[in-house]
């Protein structure tokens, strides 16, 4: 073979070897974009996003949807390359996402709990901002706590050193002057039957001087009725403020959102305060192209929102779900809403 055959031949060997290297080598980032919407106040697989057993609802109209982000992990040299061109799609270090050592499963399995955690504090949100009252019960035990073997796992705290408990975080208040080693007296219910306890309070891992019962307190609704949100194949935490939104659609008279097209984002805690989340310039190109006309956006996000919004999608700036209801209300009348 002549020089030029062999040039050619190598020349094909190393293309077609940097062809195999960049379609199938794994790189160590993950591809974000805009992932699938849900509107909470609609189906899916013909279920009611939002149902409520046991109290009478109202009917809505328009749609409310929680917005989301995809992932792709399993990302190679040229399929990020093409991601990235795209323009849709941000790529991100594998380790802000999955921890060193924490499997696909153990990701999802985290995400599916926050996911179940939102739900509950957009219930317990809802609840209380429609004026339900609520319970504050023992969701954990510490080991070798004060309160192990003393106060049951699940049991509803009626009053800690004192003080009548009506929220989680009245726990904590009763124990602000008190130091290790103290006597309180805690009276709490389990299965219908109520008792009173004396502990001994411990120490505080994080260095605080207060005394240390050794429960975790969090809020629950105390209603007759039951609502259930049923969606699945979604993870995190950022639904909770469109659940809650939801959930009082459907518990009041009128349409909450005038029937219009509406999305957002914002986790919640269950005295209705909207906590920032991530991914807001995706979830924002996922609700323009589901429809929608405005987005809630928690205000810790309102400037990387307002950066990055898509032509004509109007931004609605809110601090907790009282916020969110008054600024729907001024948007159906017309009216100005607080915006980024």
């Amino acid at each position: 073979m002549t020089r030029r055959t062999w040039t050619l031949i190598v020349s094909f060997l190393v293309v077609a070897a940097l062809g195999l290297l960049g379609g199938f080598a794994r790189v160590p980032y993950v591809a974000l974009g805009p992932g699938p919407t849900y509107d909470v106040l609609g189906k899916v697989k013909d279920t009611d996003v939002v149902s409520v057993d046991g109290q009478n609802t109202f009917p809505t109209n328009g749609t409310l949807r929680m917005t989301t982000v995809s992932l792709t992990d399993d990302v190679s040299l040229f399929g990020a390359l093409g991601l990235w061109l795209s323009g849709r799609y941000a790529l991100a270090p594998r380790e802000e996402f999955f921890k060193p050592g924490e499997s696909e499963e153990e990701v999802q399995k985290n995400n599916e709990l926050a996911f179940s955690e939102s739900q509950t504090s957009a219930e317990v949100a809802a609840l209380h901002y429609l004026g339900y009252p609520g319970k504050v019960i023992a969701n954990q035990v510490t080991k070798g706590s004060p309160a192990e073997n003393v106060i049951p796992l699940g049991a509803r705290i009626i009053s800690v050193n004192g003080k009548q408990v009506q929220t989680a975080a009245d726990v904590s208040a009763a124990l602000e002057n008190t130091k290790p080693g103290d006597h309180i007296e805690v009276a709490f219910e389990k299965d219908g039957t109520s008792k009173s306890t004396q502990l001994t309070l411990g120490t505080r891992d994080d260095g605080r001087p207060a005394g240390f019962i050794g429960i975790l307190p969090v809020d629950r609704a105390d209603v007759p009725f039951k609502i259930k949100i049923s969606l699945s194949d979604v993870g995190g935490p950022s639904a909770g403020l469109i659940f809650a939104l939801g959930i009082v659609d459907k518990l009041t008279p009128g349409e909450l959102n005038g029937g219009k097209a509406i999305a957002g984002t914002g986790e919640i805690t269950g005295d209705g305060t909207v906590k920032p989340i991530g991914g807001i310039a995706f979830k924002m190109v996922a609700a323009k192209e589901a429809g929608a006309t405005a987005f809630l956006v928690p205000s810790a996000n309102c400037q990387d929102a307002k950066q990055q919004a898509p032509d004509g999608l109007k931004l609605i700036k809110v601090e907790n779900l009282k916020d969110a209801v008054s600024s729907l209300d001024a948007l159906n009348a017309g009216k100005e809403t607080p915006a980024c």
